[in-house]
């Protein structure tokens, strides 16, 4: 596997999640997830009164293990980040969780977290990598799909919604940079 730190660009590395870093993550989470499901779920409550950073950010000081496989992307700002389940099927890796904080989106930060995400799968000799996606989340689709995630035909209820999820897998070449 890489190092901790992987240099990504001139002005930001990729870095496992610290402790220190948890009401950040949480702010990031929070906030891209309303930005992105506000308009598909239209359910107020849950995105101000079920999902808010202080809870999120103390589950995160508090254990330790939800830190594990969470990687942010930190210019002097954290700015985003990947969460990864290394045993989510044999030599299969599935990225849970890749947000970028809504105010630095389409500056390239998803972009190298992905790439990011793909290496590190690539290092540890996994040959498959997947997801689960909204099936109405058009924009997260469509960035996947840039980067070779495709549909694999399974589809499944969202809990408590009439939404679907998608999952998208992909293989992981040798050099994905």
């Amino acid at each position: 596997m890489k190092s901790d730190f992987h240099n990504d660009s001139d002005t930001g590395y990729i870095r496992p999640m610290r402790e220190n870093d948890a009401s950040r993550v949480a702010e990031i989470l929070i906030f891209a997830k309303r930005v992105a499901y506000r308009p598909i779920f239209r359910n107020d409550y849950v995105s101000f009164q079920e999902m808010n950073v202080l809870d999120l950010a103390l589950s995160y000081r508090e254990n330790p293990k939800l830190r594990e496989d969470v990687f942010v992307y930190d210019d002097g700002i954290v700015r985003g980040m990947i969460s990864v389940d290394r045993a989510f099927a044999p030599g299969e890796w599935h990225l849970r969780e890749l947000y970028v904080d809504p105010f630095f989106q389409h500056k390239n930060i998803g972009t190298l977290l992905m790439r990011e995400f793909l290496s590190r799968a690539s290092a540890s000799g996994s040959r498959q990598v997947s997801l689960w996606v909204l099936e109405a989340n058009r924009a997260a689709r469509g960035f996947y799909e840039s980067f070779g995630w495709r549909p694999s035909g399974q589809r499944r209820p969202e809990p408590g919604t009439d939404q679907f999820l998608l999952m998208y897998r992909r293989a992981v070449p040798d050099n994905i940079l």
